[in-house]
């Protein structure tokens, strides 16, 4: 694992690689207000062992990227798109097989809708249809998720709205966060999230910031459908996702050309542990063929 700095135009991005450059490129694309830890260490070094040159990066205003005042992002999703473009650029990678989860993969999608030339394939995890449209009736949220994050509760810890300049109460709103997002059908592992919470808190210039996410407009429409996706696409969803139901994934895959669809049962929202052997043995065969030979 190799941490590495770039900056280009005024932009900072923290990144790090996992294995051979080399070997075909991952580009692991995090979601919203999340940095690249919570691509979970061991998932990376599992894909560079099966021959891949894995790049995880932090957002802008999470981790040590660039980091703007709280409420105040100065910056739009489709630059977000740009950055990942920008990382590429950085490690000299002129494509690249793209794997996003929730944002992240709605970002993969409009990636791959602006830079179609730069991306072998698509690993679309937990995720929903980033272009507006199409027509199709979707289920929202689960009631327990949408009463999570829009109704304060009896302590500051609890509620959305958690005093971010208070460690205490940001790690136990985060853990909450996360059992909730694990989907409630199996074991949660509060231990090891606590711990990854708490390391991301401590390498953030500003932990705050990262709710800037929820703020920033889309900046430029879709220049196109996810009808015109050419490359090859997987999409991954899990049956328990409180955020996006499962019927989010399957017309995810159905309006990309040719995807395919891997359903995780009991699966929450994100990438689990527990699904870690099925989802890398996936990416892995999905990511073996360069289709531009």
């Amino acid at each position: 694992m190799v941490e590495r700095v770039i900056e280009e135009g005024g932009i900072r991005l923290c990144t790090e690689s996992f294995g051979d450059p080399g070997h075909p490129a991952v580009l692991l694309v995090m979601g919203a207000g999340a940095s690249m830890l919570w691509w979970d260490e061991g998932f990376c070094r599992a894909l560079a062992g099966g021959g891949r040159f894995v790049i995880r990066y932090d957002h802008r205003d999470t981790g040590r990227s660039l980091t703007y005042e709280p409420g105040r992002p100065g910056y739009t999703g489709a630059d977000l798109v740009g950055d990942a473009a920008r990382v590429l650029d950085a490690y000299g990678v002129p494509a690249a097989h793209v794997v996003g989860v929730s944002a992240g993969g709605a970002l993969a999608q409009r990636f791959a809708l602006y830079h179609a030339a730069r991306v072998l394939s698509l690993v679309l995890i937990s995720t929903t249809s980033a272009v507006s449209g199409g027509g199709r009736v979707l289920p929202p949220p689960t009631a327990e998720f949408l009463r999570f994050v829009s109704t304060p509760r009896a302590t500051p810890q609890a509620t959305p709205h958690a005093d971010r300049s208070d460690a205490d109460s940001v790690v136990e709103y985060q853990v909450d966060f996360a059992r909730l997002l694990a989907g409630g059908r199996r074991p949660f592992d509060e231990a090891a999230v606590r711990s990854l919470v708490r390391r991301d808190i401590r390498r953030a210039h500003d932990f705050a910031a990262a709710r800037n996410h929820d703020l920033i407009p889309d900046g430029d429409p879709s220049p196109a459908p996810l009808s015109s996706i050419a490359v090859p696409t997987l999409v991954i969803h899990g049956t328990a996702d409180p955020m996006f139901p499962l019927p989010h994934g399957e017309a995810l895959a159905q309006e990309i050309p040719g995807a395919r669809l891997l359903v995780l049962q009991d699966a929450g929202h994100g990438v689990e542990r527990a699904d870690r052997d099925a989802i890398v043995p996936a990416i892995l065969e999905h990511t073996a063929a360069d289709p531009h030979p």
